[in-house]
């Protein structure tokens, strides 16, 4: 409000803000399609693709209350984000969910790869934090086209508490952190799988006091999704950062304001407004808006 008054001279009231915001987050969110079909057309060689989940503060209200400020139960929902862009390009295209699931989740993210310039040509390279349901919907959106790849911050959460049970001083773990993080990186990942081998826990002690076995487990059971040599000899990202960077300035800068809970529906439809301010589009939205005004 106060902004208003101070750039236009306009004087409203905080309701009315908010009604006309919501309704326009609404319009824009019913306007969102996702585009499905397989590009007929060459495109960008090489794209990037991220997708990741972050909670967001909303609220239920008990229908059997009356008085509906009684009885609200509030309850964390996970916004699955998503992102695409071109190889060396700095245009990013952005996509989202909130009360949708991981398939809504992966129709958002070919979409925002065909919004990128992904074509028949073109190879999908996919970072995420190791959540099977990402690296599901980049086998299932791109098929032989798409490539998933363990954020190697994430997987270091794997090996540093590895380290730390192996040797006896800071400086040794340490040591022993770079050199095998070195032949991660180098496609020896085999050789780390045989290095914790010899030191895996006995079956009796619980995985919350076995870190190596744990740190065995992941890399024995992901070895498809740690080729790191191949993407840092083609210039491809190894870490998931665009993503949760855009977590922060997308979704959590506006749904995680302090106090602030959601209706679902609300901010399904704040996200989607969220999205399409940082996507520019707005010639879709208006299209939309006009039609709905007639």
């Amino acid at each position: 409000m106060d902004k208003l008054v101070e750039h236009y001279g306009v004087m409203l009231p905080e309701s009315t803000i908010r009604r006309i915001t919501e309704g326009h987050a609404q319009a824009i969110f019913e306007a969102v399609e996702l585009d499905e079909v397989w590009p007929t057309q060459t495109g960008h060689e090489d794209l990037i693709a991220q997708m990741d989940g972050g909670m967001v503060p909303t609220v239920e209200s008990d229908a059997a209350q009356k008085d509906k400020r009684k009885g609200k139960k509030l309850v964390w929902k996970e916004a699955k984000i998503c992102l695409a862009h071109a190889k060396g390009s700095k245009t990013l295209t952005f996509g989202g969910t909130l009360q949708g699931d991981a398939v809504t989740a992966g129709q958002h993210l070919f979409a925002c790869a065909r919004a990128a310039g992904f074509g028949t040509n073109s190879r999908i390279h996919a970072v995420g934090d190791g959540a099977p349901w990402i690296a599901d919907q980049v086998e299932q959106r791109f098929g032989t086209r798409g490539s998933y790849l363990i954020d190697f911050f994430h997987l270091c959460e794997y090996l540093s508490p590895a380290a730390k049970a192996l040797t006896p001083t800071s400086q040794e773990c340490k040591s022993w952190m770079d050199d095998h993080k070195e032949r991660l990186k180098t496609g020896r990942a085999q050789e780390v799988i045989q290095a914790l081998k010899p030191h895996l826990e006995a079956p009796s002690v619980a995985d919350i006091d076995a870190p190596v076995r744990q740190c065995h487990r992941y890399l024995s059971n992901r070895l498809h999704q740690i080729d790191y040599q191949h993407a840092l000899a083609n210039d491809l990202p190894i870490g998931s950062g665009e993503i949760e960077s855009a977590h922060r300035y997308v979704a959590q800068k506006r749904l995680k304001l302090p106090g602030a809970w959601w209706l679902a529906a609300n901010a399904e439809h704040m996200l989607a407004l969220r999205v399409n301010r940082f996507n520019k589009r707005w010639d879709q939205y208006w299209a939309q808006d006009a039609k709905l005004a007639a």
